[in-house]
């Protein structure tokens, strides 16, 4: 029997062909072909800064809670939509690391035809397909789930970073505003206190004019704290704002005032909760888990992997022989890797084995630092609340008669005009180092969750009773 080999040839190639291209169109991403357009047009040509510039939104300038902040910022932050990629790209090799490999496809055309009895044989074709060891395909596709596990941990991470970054800017720009705030009061105030020197100073000539001429350097003073308050305002704003993905002539502010609650009293909660929800500590099991699959599979490599194939070789019926029949021959194949260089594959398995020991002992580490950290937040929270109760309930009411005292004694000469002045100062710092410790107190806060792996403590912006922590 004659045959033609070369249609068969050409419509096994045209298929694969067919086959491979239609496939690479299907896995194409609509986000992708967007991004790449863009990336194109931006070679092409300048791009107009509205396009280069975060979105404008009104409707978050001004004040707004905390809460409203954080809502915009976790759902379009550019670091979080980062990390969110990276997992749904590390999820796609799930699927890869579990796949057989392509079979191969082999095509032969002799030149020289080889003479048989049966026939010439012109053109042959062969199909492979390697077939890994029972349980390695499982090991590799666990070992990327494992991947995926630590991605996502990463993305709690960042998330909570994230949280932390905003309400720490968040209580540092509530500070700026309440510290303007004082300065504008505190102002009015100073006004109220020239006009009783210069009261003074016209009735009774007791006073020089110099003391007039203070007041009005300490308004001057004032007006420059005034300016470098404000500018720091500004720049927090613009740092809230990049953190929200917004544009920075958003101008976000804070509410003029913040809840107050109580944390809970139970200490050693937060140091479970520093163990069971951080991020990080399951990041680090994650690829612990992901080191013993490792060593698995590497043991498993004292296994031969299975090479199973067919060959057919395209005879002709034009042989020598007078019985030639022309029937085409066919092969079946079974190949394998013989795994004898047994050191190669034991040193494999000892290096899995190591640094899963390695891994571990770094986790033990990350849990030793975890637990320190929430120690250390603790004792500053406790630090922040005495001071801040400590403010308001002492030092700034005693401050505050000491200067009404101070300006009633001037009026009628008991105390000098640098004595005033001073206790007015004083008290301007005494209200300024309030609202610092205030602001200061709730970033302790933002930051003790995040390390214990929350977004919020089982009361948001507390401030915690004495109570709350353990004496001595």
């Amino acid at each position: 029997m004659s045959i033609n080999p070369t249609p068969p040839m050409v419509l096994i190639i045209i298929l694969v062909s067919v086959i491979g291209c239609q496939s690479s169109r299907q896995s194409r991403d609509n986000r992708f072909e967007q991004i790449s357009q863009e990336y194109d047009l931006a070679q092409m040509q300048e791009m107009p800064g509205e396009s280069v510039i975060a979105p404008l939104d009104e409707d978050l300038s001004g004040a707004h809670s905390v809460e409203e902040y954080l809502k915009v910022g976790l759902a379009q932050n550019p670091e979080i939509q980062e990390i969110r990629l990276l997992v749904e790209s590390l999820s796609n090799r799930v699927p890869q690391a579990g796949s057989l490999p392509d079979p191969m496809l082999g095509l032969a055309a002799y030149p020289s035809p080889v003479q048989t009895a049966s026939g010439q044989q012109e053109f042959s074709l062969a199909m492979n397909q390697k077939v890994p060891w029972r349980g390695k395909l499982e090991m590799r596709s666990a070992i990327a789930e494992q991947d995926v596990v630590a991605a996502r941990a990463k993305l709690a991470e960042v998330e909570l970073k994230v949280a932390e970054k905003i309400r720490t800017t968040y209580y540092q720009l509530y500070f700026l505003q309440q510290a303007i705030s004082i300065i504008d009061r505190d102002r009015e105030q100073l006004k109220l206190i020239e006009q009783t020197v210069d009261e003074v100073y016209k009735v009774k000539r007791s006073v020089s004019q110099q003391d007039v001429l203070q007041v009005q350097v300490a308004l001057s003073r004032l007006e420059s704290e005034l300016i470098e308050f404000n500018r720091q305002k500004e720049t927090t704003q613009a740092m809230l704002s990049r953190l929200l993905h917004l544009s920075p002539s958003t101008k976000p502010e804070a509410i003029e005032q913040i809840s107050h609650g109580q944390l809970d009293t139970d200490i050693n909660r937060y140091y479970e909760w520093a163990v069971q929800s951080s991020p990080e500590l399951h990041s680090q099991l994650a690829i612990i888990e992901k080191d013993r699959f490792s060593a698995s599979l590497a043991g498993l490599e004292n296994y031969p992997d299975m090479t199973y194939g067919f060959n057919w070789i395209g005879t002709s019926s034009n042989g020598i022989s007078p019985v030639a029949n022309g029937d085409d021959a066919f092969l079946l194949t079974l190949g394998m890797n013989l795994p004898t260089y047994k050191k190669r594959i034991d040193a494999g398995v000892r290096e899995a084995q190591t640094r899963a020991l390695s891994n571990v002992q770094k986790y033990d580490r990350l849990k030793d630092e975890a637990m320190e950290g929430v120690a250390v937040l603790l004792a500053k929270i406790k630090s922040q609340n005495e001071n801040l109760r400590l403010f308001r309930n002492d030092i700034i009411p005693k401050q505050q008669l000491t200067l009404d005292q101070s300006i009633n004694d001037y009026q009628v000469g008991k105390v000098d005009f640098l004595q005033m002045i001073d206790n007015w100062r004083q008290l301007l710092r005494f209200h300024i180092a309030e609202k610092r410790f205030e602001s200061e107190l709730q970033q302790s806060i933002a930051s003790l969750a995040r390390q214990i792996g929350r977004f919020e403590l089982p009361s948001e912006a507390a401030v915690p009773s004495a109570e709350a922590f353990p004496k001595g």
